[in-house]
């Protein structure tokens, strides 16, 4: 007598969103503060009075295609 074996049903892969929540939200948080400083950090909406930032984040701009100047 043989037997035949049954194919093995593959259990779902449980998804921890409790606790890939807080990373998703602080890495959402770090991305708008990156493109922020890439974007706008220059003129009437600079949050630091100096140009160092402007300066620092200049070919990344450019890179992305935001006008600078």
């Amino acid at each position: 007598m043989t037997h035949t074996a049954a194919p093995a049903v593959p259990l779902p892969i449980r998804i921890p969103v409790r606790e890939i929540v807080p990373w998703a939200v602080f890495v959402v948080l770090l991305a708008l503060i990156a493109l922020y400083f890439v974007s706008a950090e220059q003129g009437a909406t600079a949050v630091f009075a100096n140009s160092y930032v402007h300066e620092f984040v200049h070919d990344g701009r450019h890179l992305l295609a935001f006008p600078c100047h």
